[in-house]
Order: structure tokens, then C-alpha cells, then sequence
């Protein structure tokens, strides 16, 4: 019995946001990646001499100012339900993704922890499928709630694999 995402079962799901805390991870993750190619940009003008480079310092900055902006709201738009058949996963402001993972095809659950997300004492959830192009994720889970999440996936995935 697989269940539909209609619009009606979405808005009255009672999704579980991921930590505030993840606002943190998105915000430095987005400086980085605007700090090295600002580098670059600056090199390619100062170095290189590349005249129009300066230009794209400039559309850099404005991309990772807009990026810090939004963070926020990239953040809490993250969410997950757990249904009788599967893992429903959301994300996404102007193009939400809804993704359901069936408990049945999750082969493994992974636990990742980048730098950022160890000192705040965060995790990522990753879901490898039977499908081999799945790159579903869970990020910003507080530590604990990826452990018994991961567990509680295990459990669900073992009894619909047996038939349970």
C-alpha cells in the first residue's frame, strides 16, 4: 500500500525539521566555497591580468551574499516523516524535492559528521538504495536523533525485507 503525495497529505504531515544549529554548517559552508572563488577571481585579475575577472568577483560576491541570506530559510526547509512504507524527505524553497525512500529497497544508512557538524554536534544521514543514482540525505540531525533514526531505518528496513 504505498501512500500519494498529494498536497493535502503534505501540509498535514508533522515533518521533523533538522537542528537550527545546521543554519551554522550552511552559512560557513556557503563563505568557503565564496572565499575560494573570490581567490580565484582576484588571482586570475591581480596575477594573470585577465581584465574581466573583476567582474566575476563582483557576481561572486552577490551569489554568496544571496547565499547567506537564504540560508536560513534553506535550513528549516528541510524535513522528514516516517509513514507506514517509507521515509518521506523534503527540501528544497522555490523547487521542493519530496523523496520516499520505501523501508524495503534501503540497503545502507550512513552517518557522516563534516568538521563543522562535529563541533556543533550534528550528522548527516545518507541512504544508499536499490537504485544506484539515489543520493538521498538527511543533514543537520543533532547527533542522537541520527543514531536512533539510523536504528529505527534498520529496524523497519529488516522487518519489510523478511516480510514482517
Amino acid at each position: 500500500m504505498s501512500q500519494r503525495l498529494d498536497a493535502a497529505a503534505l501540509d498535514s504531515a508533522q515533518w521533523r525539521r533538522v537542528s537550527p544549529k545546521y543554519v551554522v554548517v550552511v552559512i560557513v559552508g556557503s563563505l568557503i566555497g565564496g572565499v575560494i572563488a573570490a581567490a580565484i577571481a582576484v588571482f586570475a585579475w591581480l596575477v594573470l591580468h585577465w581584465w574581466w575577472a573583476w567582474i566575476a568577483l563582483v557576481i561572486i560576491a552577490v551569489i554568496t551574499i544571496v547565499q547567506l541570506i537564504i540560508a536560513p530559510r534553506r535550513a528549516r526547509a528541510i524535513g522528514y516523516v516516517l509513514r507506514d512504507d517509507d521515509l518521506l524527505i523534503r527540501r528544497g524553497i522555490m523547487f521542493q524535492r519530496f523523496v520516499a525512500v520505501p523501508y524495503g529497497r534501503m540497503q545502507l544508512l550512513d552517518i557522516e559528521r563534516g568538521p563543522v557538524d562535529r563541533a556543533l554536534g550534528l550528522a548527516e544521514l545518507r541512504f544508499v538504495t536499490a537504485a544506484a543514482s539515489s543520493r538521498v540525505s538527511i543533514p543537520g540531525l543533532v547527533d542522537s536523533d541520527a543514531a536512533w533514526l539510523r536504528d529505527r531505518l534498520v529496524e523497519l528496513a529488516e522487518s519489510r525485507r523478511s516480510g514482517l
